[in-house]
């Protein structure tokens, strides 16, 4: 089955990332090349392109939609590890790079992946299928309080504790295995009445399973404020979101390195130093067209900002 993967705010996030034809530039989320064929078609001979994914069928797929561009790199890794692979290739700093988060349209379809909620399957969830820990890991070992906590903090579920407690009673019986099987038990867990209005039941707990799994609010994290730094003067960081919990770290790491003054407001001047790393380009951010929604559903949720590095620095 060929990697398939529309993408989202593509025109946007070109524009966003102003290329320069001899530029630098970075995707780390590379998926199916969508938004780098863009970037490499606007590039020199001079330029360069790095792609970074963990995923090995991304991987794939790229390698193939890139190969008519020399100036195209790609790298199987984590975007937290982004410094080291730039180094790796001799390079130190960087015009633009670009993250569109989230699970892609072919994760999604690969039954055999365990993303999905629509087939029963393996409950995996891994976007680098060589770590260890799985779904069914989280699932079958996890304590009800942390299981509770997972659930409510990154799939903003108000049935958490009690997903939780009929998680625990079902393992105890048997290991919970399958995406069907984990269905059914939430399903039983919540009242009738909000799964006929609130969409798919297990939408929200197979979200969270999946942050925790991938460690994926952690990683985005960690990673914003080594990017905004990997970034020449005037170079530019676009990120894609597509819930609340993303949005909310970008756009605190963006307003963190606009303002990074930790001064107490009634300090008449800043005395700790710190000074700012650029500016947040995208006070509101920047949504599909009703369009763009119409012809790609998955499209509804996402969100672009974009961060700007100090021309001075």
């Amino acid at each position: 089955m060929q990697f398939q993967h529309t993408s989202v705010l593509l025109d946007e996030t070109i524009a966003g990332l102003n290329i320069r034809p001899d530029g630098v530039y970075v995707d780390g989320t590379l998926g199916g090349a969508g938004h780098a064929r863009e970037v490499c078609s606007r590039l020199s001979a001079q330029g360069r392109f790095i792609g970074i994914d963990q995923d090995q069928d991304a991987i794939i797929a790229a390698s193939e939609r890139l190969l008519p561009w020399k100036q195209a790199t790609i790298i199987r890794s984590n975007y937290c590890y982004m410094r080291k692979c730039l180094e790796e290739t001799g390079i130190t700093q960087v015009d633009g790079i670009m993250l569109d988060l989230g699970v892609s349209s072919w994760q999604l379809d690969q039954p055999e992946r365990g993303f999905t909620y629509r087939v029963d399957a393996p409950l995996d969830m891994r976007m680098d299928v060589r770590q260890t820990l799985t779904a069914a890991d989280i699932v079958n070992t996890y304590s009800q309080e942390d299981l509770s906590r997972i659930l409510f903090a990154y799939g903003e579920e108000r049935f958490a504790r009690q997903i939780a407690a009929n998680i625990l009673a079902a393992r105890q019986k048997a290991p919970i295995q399958t995406t069907g099987e984990l269905n059914e038990i939430i399903r039983a867990s919540i009242p009738r009445k909000m799964t006929v209005k609130g969409g798919h039941p297990s939408k929200r707990t197979f979200q969270a399973l999946r942050i925790e799994c991938n460690r994926e609010l952690q990683v985005l994290e960690d990673s914003l404020d080594m990017m905004i730094d990997l970034l020449k003067p005037g170079g530019r960081l676009c990120v894609i979101t597509f819930h609340s919990l993303e949005d909310r770290i970008v756009k605190t790491a963006f307003r963190r390195n606009e303002n990074p003054c930790i001064c107490p407001p009634d300090f008449p001047v800043c005395v700790c130093g710190r000074k700012s790393k650029g500016k947040n380009l995208t006070r509101k951010p920047i949504l599909p067209s009703e369009e763009e929604k119409e012809n790609n559903p998955r499209s509804s949720s996402a969100k672009l900002r974009i961060f700007e590095k100090s021309h001075g620095d």
